[in-house]
């Protein structure tokens, strides 16, 4: 089971898009700053889970992600801040 996600940083009033098989795991190693020079380790502040959905494949995670950081998934997750 591949979960995919997206994380909102209140402070920096930004977005992340992932996918992982360890959702839980890979959030604690966001709010670590664990992957320097990636994106969520260039902004202060809590990295929160806002949306998440399970697909079966990592090839379907990989897909849905795309989706999700295209120009209308990326409208769709920014809805479900306000």
């Amino acid at each position: 089971m591949f979960v995919i996600y997206a994380l909102y940083n209140k402070r920096a009033n930004k977005i992340y898009i992932g996918q992982s098989n360890n959702i839980d795991e890979r959030i604690k190693l966001h709010n670590k700053k664990i992957f320097k020079n990636s994106f969520t380790s260039r902004f202060k502040g809590k990295w929160e889970t806002i949306y998440k959905e399970e697909v079966e494949t990592r090839q379907e995670a990989l897909k849905r992600e795309k989706q999700l950081k295209s120009y209308q998934g990326r409208k769709f997750i920014r809805n479900l801040i306000k």
